[in-house]
C-alpha cells in the first residue's frame, strides 16, 4: 500500500510557558501542505526491512520514526514483518513536519493494511509518543495545537485561493537553539482569533515567536521572509522552528 505523507506549515506560533517535563506549552495552527509529500510504501514481507531514498537522513534504521511507529503497533497487535520503503522529498529538520508525517502515515497505513480498526483517538495517542506534532497528521486537517503540540482542535480556515511558496535554505536550526532566547508569554489575542481576519491583516498580528531568537543567528532566514513580502506575499513567516519560510500569495 502506498501513501503520501505531506508537509505542514505553522500559522503563528506562541510559546506560552515552560513545563515541568522540560518541554514548552505552545499555541499554533497547523496547516497541511498536501502539494509537498514524501512517498511511503508498506507491504507484507517474510522479514522486516526499511529502505530510504531521496533526501538523505543520517540516522540508524531503528531510530527512523517510520520504524518506531511500526514497532509500537507490532508490540501491541502482533503485526507480521513488513517491508517499508520511504522516499524523502520534504526537507528534514526544516519546520515542515516531514518526519512526524512519515510516522503518522505509517500508523494509519498499517491500520488499513491489517484491518486493525484502531480509532483515530488511539492512533493520535500512539503518534504523540513519537513526536509533539505527529498526532496532527492522523486527521491531517487545519488544527489549533496546544500543549506540546499534541492537543488538537480542528479550525475553520480556507486559503485555497492562495498560492503557498516554500523556501528551505541549507541551514540547520536545533530545537535548543530555537528555544535559547525565548521568553514564554501569554499572547493578548489567540491565534484562532487572528486567523479569522482577512489574510492581508495577518502581517502585523500573526507571529512566530521563534523568529525573535532565530533571525539574529541566521539572518539569511530573515532575508528570505523580507524578500517574500517584496515579491508581493500577503503573509510570510518562518514555519515551526525553521529554517523553512513560507509566503501566501494571491497570484
Amino acid at each position: 500500500m502506498i501513501a503520501f505523507p505531506c508537509a505542514k506549515i505553522n500559522l503563528g506560533l506562541n510559546v506560552i510557558s515552560k513545563r515541568d517535563d522540560g518541554y514548552h506549552n505552545i499555541e499554533t495552527v497547523f496547516f497541511p501542505v498536501t502539494e509537498l509529500t514524501d512517498v511511503l510504501e508498506i507491504v507484507e514481507s517474510d522479514e522486516f526491512s526499511f529502505t530510504q531514498t531521496g533526501i538523505r537522513v543520517d540516522s540508524a534504521v531503528e531510530d527512523n520514526l517510520c520504524v518506531k511507529a511500526y514497532r509500537i503497533l507490532e508490540k501491541d497487535y502482533g503485526l507480521p514483518p513488513v517491508s517499508i520503503f520511504l522516499h524523502k522529498v520534504i526537507p528534514p529538520g526544516a519546520g515542515l513536519g516531514g518526519g512526524s508525517s512519515d510516522a503518522a502515515f505509517t500508523l494509519t497505513t498499517l491500520n488499513r493494511i491489517f484491518g486493525l480498526d484502531i480509532p483515530n483517538n488511539r492512533l493520535k495517542s500512539y503518534a504523540a509518543m513519537l513526536g509533539s506534532d505527529c498526532a496532527f497528521f492522523i486527521d491531517n486537517v487545519p488544527s489549533k495545537a496546544s500543549g506540546r503540540g499534541e492537543l488538537l482542535e480542528p479550525v475553520e480556515i480556507d486559503i485555497s485561493g492562495l498560492h503557498i511558496t516554500l523556501v528551505t535554505p541549507d541551514i540547520h536550526v536545533s530545537t535548543k537553539e530555537a528555544y535559547a532566547n525565548i521568553t514564554p508569554r501569554i499572547p493578548e489575542i489567540s491565534i484562532t482569533e487572528i486567523i479569522k481576519l482577512p489574510v492581508e491583516q495577518w502581517k502585523d498580528k500573526l507571529h512566530n515567536d521563534f523568529e525573535k531568537s532565530i533571525f539574529p543567528l541566521h539572518p539569511t532566514i530573515a532575508e528570505i521572509k523580507e524578500k517574500m513580502y517584496k515579491q508581493g506575499a500577503l503573509y510570510s513567516s518562518m514555519s515551526g522552528s525553521g529554517a523553512s519560510v513560507f509566503g501566501l500569495f494571491d497570484k
